[in-house]
């Protein structure tokens, strides 16, 4: 499968857009897409999952890297959009105990 990855960027806020799965082999593209903007000092990233169906173990450690990231960068992560079987997999592992985790756009800090 394929992941598409669409970017709107503005100042102080970047939104990514992924539509697909996250995967083992869509994997090295969402990191390339990813870090730099976690990486950016004092700025807001939203991923967008509201096109996502599947994410893998990878896909997950691909999360976990952008949020140590966005640590290290004073800026904040936040993962909206996700569907009931994606945030399953987000509390099953825990991460939506560390994570901004929103279900929709309104529910966004």
């Amino acid at each position: 499968m394929n992941l598409k990855i669409d970017l709107q960027e503005g100042k102080k806020e970047s939104v990514l857009y992924l539509d697909g799965e996250v995967d083992v082999y869509t994997a090295p593209n969402l990191k390339e897409s990813l870090y730099p903007l976690a990486e950016e000092s004092g700025k807001k990233v939203i991923v967008d999952l509201k096109n996502v169906n599947y994410i893998d173990s990878t896909g997950l450690g691909i999360f976990i890297g952008a949020l140590k990231a966005t640590d290290k960068s004073n800026s904040k992560l936040v993962i909206r959009g996700v569907d009931a079987r994606v945030k399953r997999l987000f509390e099953i592992t825990g991460l939506n105990e560390v994570m901004d985790i929103v279900s929709d756009q309104r529910e966004e800090v």
